[in-house]
C-alpha cells in the first residue's frame, strides 16, 4: 500500500507539472533564458596588431575594434602598380600607332567623298576613286591587325586590375568590424597573436532583449499563441521578479522528456518547446532559469 501511495503520488505531482498556473499555484512552464551567440573569425591571415576588447564590453554595431597586420598585402598592391604601369606603357606605344592609323583613315574618308562629287560633276575618274577606297581597305586592316597585337596587352591589364580589387578586399577585411550590437561573451585572442582565415576571435550576443525557451504539456498548448503577452519571474533574494514576456515562437512538433522512452507511460509525457522575448534590464543572464505564467488565455 505504501508503494502504491508513492506512485500516486508521483503521478499527481507530474500531472501538476503540466497543467495550468491559475488554479494550483504552478507556473505554466520552466526553463532556461537563452540569446543568439555569434562567433566572429578572421577574415584575413597574419599577425593581429590590435585587438581592443574585453569580456563584457558592450560593442556597437560598425565598430571598428582591431587589424590584422596588412604590410604583406600593401607590398603586393605596390608590385601589381609597378606590372600595370610597364605593361600600360606597351599598350601606349601600340594605341598610338592606331591613333596615327585612324587619322589617316579620316582624311581617306574625306578624300573619297571629294572624288564621288568631282565624278558626279564630270571632274573626276573612277581610278581615282578605287585608289582612295583601296587605301581605305588597306588602313583598315592594318588598325585590326595592330589590335590583335594589343590584345593579351589588354587583358594583362585586366587580369592586374582585377588582382588589385582583390588587394584591396584582403585588406578591407583585414579590418575587424563588430557586424551587431551586443555584449562580448568569451575572448579568444590577443594582440600580436598570428591568426588565420576562419579562427574564432571573440564571441558575441544581443542581450537587451532575451529568449526564455520553455516547455510546455500538449493540454496547455491552445492556452499560448504567438504574440500573447505572458508574465516570466525569476528567483530574487527572497521573492520572485516579473518581467513582460511575448511569445515569439511555439514548436510546430511535440518531443519527449525523458529523451530515452522505454514504457507506455513514458511515451505520453510530449512537450512543446515556447520561446518568450524579454526585454533585459540588466539581471538576465543566459543559463539563468525562469518560470513562465500565461497571463491572458484565449
Amino acid at each position: 500500500m505504501k508503494k502504491f501511495n508513492y506512485i500516486l503520488g508521483l503521478g499527481l505531482a507530474a500531472t501538476t507539472l503540466f497543467s495550468c498556473g491559475d488554479s494550483n499555484g504552478k507556473a505554466d512552464g520552466y526553463g532556461n533564458f537563452e540569446a543568439t551567440e555569434i562567433t566572429i573569425s578572421a577574415e584575413n591571415n597574419g599577425k593581429l596588431m590590435a585587438f581592443d576588447i574585453d569580456e563584457g564590453d558592450l560593442l556597437q554595431k560598425g565598430q571598428l575594434i582591431g587589424y590584422i597586420d596588412t604590410i604583406p598585402l600593401a607590398l603586393k598592391r605596390e608590385q601589381l602598380e609597378v606590372s600595370k604601369a610597364v605593361v600600360a606603357s606597351k599598350s601606349k606605344g601600340v594605341l598610338s600607332q592606331i591613333a596615327v592609323l585612324r587619322s589617316r583613315l579620316k582624311t581617306a574618308h574625306t578624300n573619297k567623298a571629294r572624288i564621288e562629287n568631282l565624278i558626279k560633276d564630270n571632274a573626276g575618274t573612277q581610278k581615282q576613286l578605287d585608289d582612295v577606297t583601296g587605301e581605305i581597305d588597306v588602313i583598315q586592316n592594318q588598325i585590326r591587325s595592330i589590335e590583335i597585337q594589343n590584345a593579351p596587352v589588354v587583358n594583362e591589364l585586366k587580369s592586374i586590375d582585377v588582382q588589385l580589387k582583390q588587394i584591396d578586399d584582403q585588406i578591407e577585411k583585414s579590418k575587424i568590424v563588430n557586424p551587431i550590437n551586443g555584449t562580448v561573451l568569451t575572448k579568444y585572442a590577443e594582440p600580436n597573436e598570428i591568426t588565420a582565415f576562419g579562427k574564432p576571435l571573440y564571441k558575441i550576443a544581443d542581450l537587451s532583449t532575451m529568449q526564455l525557451r520553455v516547455y510546455i504539456g500538449e493540454p496547455q498548448l491552445g492556452s499560448v499563441r504567438i504574440g500573447q503577452q505572458v508574465t516570466v519571474k525569476i528567483d530574487a533574494e527572497d521573492t520572485m521578479k516579473s518581467y513582460d514576456g511575448t511569445i515569439s515562437w511555439i514548436a510546430s512538433e511535440a518531443e519527449f522528456t525523458p529523451k530515452i522512452i522505454q514504457t507506455k507511460e513514458e511515451r505520453v509525457a510530449l512537450v512543446y518547446a515556447v520561446k518568450v522575448d524579454v526585454a533585459n534590464d540588466g539581471s538576465l543572464k543566459i543559463g539563468m532559469p525562469a518560470e513562465m505564467w500565461i497571463s491572458d488565455k484565449p
